[in-house]
């Protein structure tokens, strides 16, 4: 007996030896993690985007009810792509195994080349305005200076996430707090100022003479950026303690609290600041603190700063397992399939997302990227929940431990797809760009994943660099299956 408890012992030290991503992801952790993702620089960005394309103040608030009702089905959907499917990697795990390889290629495809570097940008671009123009104020800050500051705030969290799992939870869990406590100080005198009757700003709230159909899509966009993070959480399922429990809590519990939250935000904004200067404002935030704190204007620029690293670190947290995923199944090169000897960190799948990412940031504009990335990560959403539902059809006896109303899963999917069919009429420049590099992928899947095509040469010289690749970083793959 003694040497049976002997052996599991030692059996317990070598796999937690081994190479692999360990499971320390508990239900606050999670719950942090969609929050301190979510709230990031959209609430701070996406109100100007929301008024200037929804034309009233009235219409406004309730795009941003609507597209946290929306958000919260999306997300109760991944609930159960998530608890179904036990792999991390999210969107591209569920298209993989609903509608195969192809769409779930074309997923990492614009998840590394264009969403991930897109989001990161207008992310890391808020951090850096938010950080500059009070030391500027009234006056423009310089735009090199800006982009300067988001290249390190974008480095500083590539950094953490190179270097531990569990530093990067910590830091998530820390910044979620902060940035809740920012969203409070807006409310709170908005709240007080609007029981005094300050009430001016929504009368006649419902005006519509500003309102045009092929804006409305945008406005939606807009609102549905600053909720975008819901689905993140699925990009590490397989770090998740008891993931059939807490994935569905963590969901539900952080949406529910932010759609609250974002609602009352709006409503202090409009109660502080008239819809003609929101309008004018690229710093919604800053624009209000000046109003309501006189002394401390400068506190909630700071906080909105570190609200953005907070939804960077998420973010950088949880793409790199779908692309890590991605090189498991052979679809993506091997060597982002590959973990830190020491550190267990996906170091290769973060580290090669950093030069796209400063690229972008250094040659976009910030609503314009919104537009871009939204066509390409709405309509795969609304893929993988096609793919949900044509999976349910077809395996009705397949075990889904949390099983979303079956309206819920079709309402999500059919307003998705009418979102992004309709905003290539009202964007068509930026959406058309979006779906024509969604599209490249297709030659690039045909030549290098379905029939290895790739010259012989080429091959050759592909994998010297990523043995040098490998030595260099001191990755390995995984040795311990963990779904």
């Amino acid at each position: 007996m003694h040497m049976k408890d002997e052996g599991d012992k030692e059996k317990e030290k070598a796999q937690d030896e081994a190479v692999r991503l360990h499971r320390t992801i508990g239900l606050l952790p999670a719950v942090c993690f969609i929050i301190g993702t979510v709230v990031g620089s959209g609430i701070f960005i996406a109100p100007k985007g929301v008024l200037m394309n929804s034309g009233s103040v009235g219409l406004s608030l309730l795009v941003w009810a609507l597209c946290g009702v929306l958000s919260l089905f999306g997300a109760l959907c991944y609930a159960e792509l998530g608890t179904t499917f036990t792999k991390s990697g999210g969107h591209y795990t569920y298209l993989l195994e609903t509608l195969g390889p192809l769409p779930a290629f074309l997923r990492l495809w614009v998840e590394f080349f264009f969403i991930r570097p897109a989001v990161a940008s207008y992310v890391s671009l808020a951090f850096g305005r938010y950080v500059v123009e009070p030391f500027y104020a009234p006056c423009a800050a310089p735009t090199i200076l800006i982009q300067l500051v988001s290249i390190l705030g974008v480095t500083f969290v590539i950094v953490v996430n190179c270097l531990s799992v569990s530093l990067a939870s910590r830091t998530q869990v820390t910044l979620t707090f902060i940035k809740m406590g920012a969203l409070v100080l807006i409310i709170v005198p908005g709240t007080i100022a609007l029981a005094n009757g300050k009430t001016q700003n929504f009368q006649n709230g419902f005006e519509m003479h500003a309102l045009t159909l092929e804006k409305l899509p945008l406005a939606f966009y807009n609102g549905l950026y600053a909720y975008g993070g819901w689905f993140y959480l699925n990009y590490v399922t397989e770090e998740i303690i008891n993931p059939n429990r807490n994935i569905p809590l963590a969901i539900i519990f952080s949406m529910v609290t932010v759609t609250f939250f974002y609602v009352l935000v709006n409503v202090a904004y409009y109660t502080m600041m008239t819809p003609a200067e929101l309008l004018l404002s690229d710093a919604v935030a800053v624009t209000f603190a000046r109003r309501a704190f006189q002394g401390l204007s400068s506190v909630i620029p700071a906080l909105v700063a570190l609200s953005c690293l907070g939804a960077m670190n998420g973010g950088f947290f949880g793409v790199p397992r779908m692309l890590f995923v991605g090189a498991r199944e052979g679809q993506w090169p091997a060597i982002f399939s590959m973990i830190h000897i020491r550190r267990r960190t996906p170091l290769p799948a973060v580290l090669l997302l950093y030069p796209l990412t400063v690229l972008m940031l250094t040659s976009g504009e910030i609503y314009n990227l919104i537009s871009f990335a939204s066509f390409s990560r709405w309509f795969f959403i609304a893929l993988a929940t096609l793919g949900m539902l044509i999976h349910r059809y077809r395996f009705p006896l397949h075990p889904r431990p949390f099983k979303v109303p079956l309206a819920i899963a079709v309402v999500f999917t059919v307003v998705c797809f009418f979102i992004v069919g309709l905003s290539l009429y009202s964007d068509p420049w930026n959406t058309g760009w979006s779906c024509f590099l969604t599209l490249t992928g297709i030659p690039v899947y045909y030549l290098t994943v379905q029939r290895y095509r790739l010259p012989r040469r080429w091959r050759r010289v592909f994998n010297y660099c990523s043995k040098q690749l490998q030595i260099l970083l001191e990755v390995a793959q995984q040795e311990v299956q963990t779904y």
